[in-house]
């Protein structure tokens, strides 16, 4: 009796432990199967978020809209592409990969134009002044002698190449000994000698109006070339002179004598006239306007000719046809544009 009741306490015994042992097996096994699926979870989320590209990071913020962090809902993307948008409404371009940088913003030359500036930068306005010397040739070379003259003028500038310029130009012309002696012979005859001329000057002057264009062809910060041309009227003005002695008389020295000439003949003629020429220039200062200028020109006027005519039977009195002939001069020019 003893004997079986010690073999049942035994079969109890076995019968517990087997259990625990079950138990804990089935305990460890669903463990490992939830870690298993924790893993699995695990990788499966980090398989669903896109690459990070430090690039594109830099450029635009990052699309955590996949993402288990609860700090995506601070970010208003409804998309993938909502990175790549919102960099295409800041200014920023992108090809097919939204990872590359913007493309590199390419410049032109800046643009000043204003009221008083092209774009270009080239002033619209333009002024100069200048003066030189005159040459006579063809016909006029005959009786005229190099003289002097004078220009101003204005002009507008439509960009760093072509401009417009009205300008004034007054040029004088000596007479030729020649000339003179011709001239004298005649007044002395046509005065049966009577006339007392010893001596005689004379000279021609021309003062015109024109406009015509500028082709700046050559600039650089320091040197230019140019051609122009112009059209417009022209005024000339022939006069033969005797040397007098005059009077004057002021209130506080009294009366006293001068040399002076006196005008005997003298003729004009109103004509159409064109130029035509090259110039070239020369900056002061990279950073200034004004350029020094030197300049030639070929001038020809249409001055219609009238006959020599001292009968006294006519209208007129011509003792010096070419007053009225065709004018030509080369004249040289030094002045300064601003």
């Amino acid at each position: 009796m003893h004997m079986t009741i010690g073999l049942n306490r035994l079969s109890a015994g076995l019968a517990r432990t087997a259990a625990i042992a079950v138990f804990a097996t089935a305990t460890l096994g669903l463990s490992a199967q939830q870690s298993a699926g924790s893993a699995q979870q695990s990788a499966g989320s980090a398989q669903t978020l896109p690459p990070v590209s430090l690039k594109s990071t830099l450029i635009a913020p990052l699309d955590l809209t996949s993402s288990s962090n609860s700090d995506s809902d601070d970010v208003n993307y409804t998309s993938s592409t909502g990175a790549v948008e919102t960099a295409k409404a800041e200014g920023f371009s992108f090809g097919a990969r939204a990872d590359q940088p913007p493309p590199r913003r390419r410049y032109g030359r800046p643009n000043y134009s204003d009221s008083h500036t092209n774009p270009d930068g080239s002033s619209k306005y333009t002024f100069l002044a200048g003066g030189g010397f005159t040459l006579p040739t063809g016909g006029t070379h005959n009786y005229a002698s190099p003289g002097w003259k004078i220009q101003v003028g204005a002009g507008r500038n439509f960009n760093q190449t072509l401009g417009v310029i009205l300008q004034f130009d007054y040029d004088k012309f000596g007479m030729t000994t020649s000339a003179l002696r011709r001239q004298l012979a005649l007044y002395n005859d046509l005065c049966g000698g009577d006339c007392g001329f010893g001596s005689l000057s004379g000279n021609v002057r021309d003062w015109s109006f024109t406009l015509g264009p500028i082709l700046n062809y050559y600039t650089s910060d320091t040197f230019g070339a140019y051609v122009t041309g112009g059209v417009g009227f022209y005024h000339k003005y022939t006069q033969f002179t005797i040397p007098t002695v005059g009077q004057y008389c002021d209130p506080y020295y009294g009366c006293y004598q001068y040399q002076a000439n006196q005008p005997v003949d003298w003729y004009t003629s109103n004509a159409f006239g064109a130029n035509a020429g090259f110039g070239f220039t020369y900056k002061l200062s990279r950073w200034a306007n004004q350029r020094l200028y030197a300049e030639a020109r070929y001038v020809w006027t249409d001055n219609k000719p009238r006959p020599y005519d001292v009968s006294g039977k006519t209208s007129y009195f011509n003792a010096f046809p070419q007053a009225s002939a065709r004018t030509t001069w080369v004249p040289v020019t030094f002045g300064i544009r601003f």
